[in-house]
């Protein structure tokens, strides 16, 4: 029996964010959007305003049974920037903070943990900015947003910035990715 859960991220383009979870064994779904900011209905081109107040980010829904919370942060933590307030590259922008829009209070818990425990062991050479905040509500983003890496895995963008992503992500997290992939 399977046990979905359902948490958001926000960690820069949400095109690289989308490649990586879509990966990880478990996963069932990554779903990109909008969250955490004011406007209504946003719309692509209003969120790269960065006046919006939402960030881009992946509504990633997995099996517990397969993967664990704990496993999620730490591909979380480990594929971007969580040291660098607004800004993952040359992205830059409240648009492409580092956030965690947690689903449930033990989500927060977790997240709390895992970042005192980055901090202990000293992983990262700058304090982690990564907002913690409660899910609000989401805003799925265009169709062409979907599945963006793998339906134009050619275009510059995704050959220059996603696939040297995922092929860092793929070294340190052989085990977690799906088998149909390697």
């Amino acid at each position: 029996m399977m046990n979905i859960q359902k948490i958001t991220f926000g960690s820069g383009c949400f095109w690289c964010t989308e490649a990586i979870f879509q990966t990880i064994k478990g996963v069932k779904s990554v779903t990109s959007g909008y969250m955490g900011g004011h406007t209504k209905n946003p719309t692509y081109e209003q969120i790269c305003t960065g006046n919006t107040g939402h960030a881009e980010v992946v509504e990633v829904e997995y099996d517990a049974n397969e993967v664990s919370f704990d496993e999620i942060l730490l591909i979380f933590f480990k594929t971007h920037d969580a040291t660098s307030l607004n800004r993952q590259g040359n992205d830059v922008g409240t648009q492409y903070r580092s956030v965690i829009f947690y689903h449930t209070d033990e989500q927060k818990q977790q997240a709390e943990a895992m970042i005192k425990t980055l901090t202990d062991e000293q992983v990262f050479n700058k304090p982690i900015v990564t907002e913690l905040s409660p899910a609000s509500e989401f805003y799925k983003a265009e169709d062409y947003h979907q599945n963006y890496f793998a339906d134009n895995a050619n275009k510059p963008y995704c050959a220059f910035v996603i696939q040297p992503k995922l092929n860092k992500f793929a070294k340190e997290f052989k085990e977690k990715i799906k088998p149909e992939l390697l």
